[in-house]
């Protein structure tokens, strides 16, 4: 396994930034279902993430995610306003981040590649396509990426 971790044991942390609960609930059951040692934490809106990734509030004693999985279409502040604030903090930049969305607009992906984003994933419409994104996110960012260390952050 190539992600960096101090204690190989632990799980992988993984911050999930997704509205829909059946979208939640699927993702969370797919990663449940790999061999791969996962940590799901999921917030329902823009506000929450930045506030999750920043401990603040009700997060005070969250774990720094080793990977973001990032809905643009969000309440309260939207995927690509959590993507530039992502981006734009020293401490949070490094934290790979996939755009997993239903938008395929050219305009979203390039505004969120603009924003540095790591990845940009168009949720698929089958239940097994889904489930297969799902896999191939965990395969390549999980198992074969060298996923930058915390920082302390910790």
């Amino acid at each position: 396994m190539l992600w960096s971790r101090e204690d190989e044991h632990e799980p992988i942390d993984i911050l999930l930034v997704e509205d829909n609960p059946a979208d939640v609930r699927l993702t969370c059951e797919v990663f449940k279902a790999t061999h791969m040692h996962c940590r799901i934490s999921v917030v329902e809106d823009g506000e929450a993430a930045v506030e999750y990734l920043r401990r603040a509030g009700p997060y005070e004693a969250a774990p720094t995610p080793a990977l973001i999985l990032l809905d643009l279409n969000l309440p309260r502040k939207d995927g690509q306003e959590v993507l530039a604030e992502i981006k734009g903090d020293s401490r949070l930049r490094r934290i790979p981040v996939i755009v997993l969305t239903s938008s395929s607009s050219v305009q979203d992906v390039n505004a969120c590649y603009d924003l540095l984003a790591n990845c940009f994933v168009v949720k698929p419409s089958s239940l097994d396509a889904i489930v297969e994104t799902v896999r191939s996110i965990e395969e390549f960012w999980l198992g074969r990426v060298c996923l930058p260390l915390s920082n302390g952050l910790k």
